[in-house]
């Protein structure tokens, strides 16, 4: 990702609806979907400025990877403890056989081998454990966003099943989320295009309506893994090995 995103993020992530809303919804769903021993471990990969490490430590011991370093320092501070830096697809240095669940949330759009990112990430799994993934959704969605994060692509479910499968693991649920707001995201990012005024929509909008749209994404934590959702911005999947 380009650096003015990682500055961003130090900046909104703790404040901006997407975020706030996301790790409620991420939460409910490991706590509803994935039945984690008592002292877990788990691993956050490119967890960026931490924002998400709060929430999976009500689940774990939890340990991080980014490799920003700016965004690593900050996201040590929040953890406690030092974040590594090791690279997908390999992850040097990250014991195998390790970990009740591997998060990579928003990260495997960034990795140019995603196959290879998913096996070497299984790798690092205890028997039974589990990695939680979201990605972004529907290639036609591609926009200004995309390119200033170094997106490699955006997924169907048919193409995440397809790389999940292809990595010998198998899917446990996959859903869309982020699905209320959905159709007003996709007619921002079409007008976008037609009028050739696109943008890398992270900015803070102002208090009221970020105040609405968390309390709408927010609405979904209530029935994601429970009910089919309509198509959505992004999309979530557990996976174990098969």
């Amino acid at each position: 990702m380009e650096r003015v995103v990682y500055d961003r993020m130090a900046e909104l992530d703790s404040r901006h609806w997407w975020y706030r809303a996301r790790r409620e919804i991420l939460g409910d769903l490991i706590a509803r979907e994935i039945t984690l021993p008592d002292q877990a471990r788990i691993l956050e990969i490119g967890c960026g400025t931490g924002h998400n490490l709060a929430m999976l430590g009500r689940f774990g011991a939890v340990d991080a990877i980014e490799i920003d370093g700016a965004a690593r320092a900050i996201a040590s501070r929040r953890l406690g403890h030092a974040v590594g830096d090791a690279p997908l697809p390999g992850l040097p240095g990250i014991p195998k056989h390790h970990y009740d669940l591997v998060a990579l949330l928003d990260v495997l759009e960034h990795v140019e081998g995603d196959r290879e990112a998913l096996v070497s990430i299984a790798g690092k799994l205890k028997p039974g454990g589990r990695i939680l993934i979201t990605v972004p959704a529907f290639p036609w969605m591609w926009s200004a966003h995309d390119v200033v994060n170094h997106h490699h692509r955006r997924y169907t479910k048919a193409s995440l099943r397809k790389v999940v499968g292809e990595a010998g693991l198998r899917i446990e649920l996959l859903s869309w989320f982020n699905s209320l707001l959905f159709p007003l995201a996709a007619a921002a990012r079409l007008a976008g295009r037609v009028t050739g005024k696109e943008d890398s929509d992270d900015a803070l909008p102002p208090r009221p309506v970020n105040a609405l749209f968390e309390a709408i994404f927010g609405l979904e934590r209530h029935a994601i893994g429970r009910l089919p959702f309509p198509p959505g911005v992004s999309l979530v999947a557990i996976v174990s090995a098969s």
